[in-house]
């Protein structure tokens, strides 16, 4: 039974990777998803907020010492807050790969395409195997066109590739205006992957204190159908390697994303929910199923259930959209 994937064009033994979470911020754990047979792990995020904090003194544009600036700057983590600073991730990095014998893939989550992402040719220096891009931000400003969004993703990761010789993957948002079309372009830019999607994080309100309040939750199966989809329509049409993150909870979840077309598949919550051991369900649930198929090699049917072969696929969609609507019988 051969399981084996690319991704990045690292050759993987299989397709399941631990994402980037708390897992990452310790080598034992990251040594504990090793055994427990990751083929790749995602560290967790080094952000923005932090690089510019610790090399230029402001965060969010924000200049630290400015005395009216104090309030919105509480609204921040505190750089003792995070886990790891710039320097300490960088130095974590060469502390894990010193560990683990499974790729490393360093991550990026910010907002700019600014000085700040000179730090990831630290991160590549320091022997990551890869570069996960994770450009996380929420349009206030009623006078940014998407088009300026989207033209401001793309010239970040033309940098990126201009600075650097590590693969780079660019983790997207699903609430894009042409997913298709942005996609395309991230191609065009260099990317070597995409990952579909991130989660979008929102704050609750407390009726009691009339104050937002974070709240993280693990994600469900339930928000598995939209990366299906977009991976479904991207398969065989765009050159990077396509990765699924959010909503695989079960074997039969991961079985769905490559069936789409996925390469890889993140876990993220499904192993905070039931620890490292999950990915040896995932791996073998995947290989009965390929029993039951009679199918030797994982290639055979990756992407079986993508929209490449389709002619029509704008009509393939409205097709299904209106087959759901009637698929109704309450």
């Amino acid at each position: 039974m051969d399981t084996r994937t690319s991704y990045l064009g690292m050759r993987l033994e299989h397709p399941f990777i631990a994402g980037a979470s708390p897992f990452g911020y310790a080598v034992d754990t990251i040594k504990r998803l090793e055994d427990a047979g990751c083929a790749a792990v995602v560290l967790h995020s080094l952000f923005e907020e932090q690089i510019s904090y610790a090399f230029a003194g402001h965060v969010a544009h924000i200049n630290v010492f400015e005395h009216d600036s104090a309030e919105l700057l509480s609204r921040f983590p505190g750089p003792e807050e995070y886990p790891l600073g710039p320097d300490e991730y960088a130095a974590h990095i060469v502390r894990v790969k010193q560990a683990v014998r499974i790729p490393v893939i360093g991550s990026l989550n910010g907002r700019t395409p600014e000085e700040w992402l000179k730090f990831a040719r630290v991160i590549e220096q320091a022997g990551a195997d890869a570069i996960e891009l994770n450009m996380y931000e929420v349009p206030t400003d009623l006078s940014v066109p998407s088009s300026a969004i989207e033209d401001r993703l793309v010239y970040a990761v033309k940098e990126l590739k201009r600075r650097l010789k590590i693969p780079i993957a660019v983790k997207l948002s699903l609430f894009w205006t042409a997913p298709a079309n942005l996609a395309h372009l991230l191609d065009q830019a260099g990317a070597d992957g995409l990952v579909l999607f991130n989660r979008f994080y929102q704050p609750d309100i407390d009726i009691r204190t009339m104050t937002f309040k974070p709240q993280a939750e693990l994600s469900t199966s339930v928000e598995l159908l939209p990366r299906l989809r977009w991976t479904s329509i991207l398969h065989g049409r765009i050159r990077p390697s396509l990765a699924i993150t959010g909503g695989v909870a079960t074997p039969e979840d991961g079985i769905k994303a490559l069936l789409a077309g996925a390469d890889v598949v993140q876990l993220v919550s499904a192993l905070l929910r039931h620890g490292p051991q999950h990915v040896k369900a995932m791996r073998q649930g995947l290989e009965q199923w390929m029993a039951w198929h009679k199918s030797e090699r994982l290639d055979e049917v990756r992407g079986a259930l993508s929209l490449q072969a389709t002619t029509d696929r704008d009509a393939f969609e409205r097709a299904q959209y209106i087959r759901t609507l009637h698929s109704w019988l309450g």
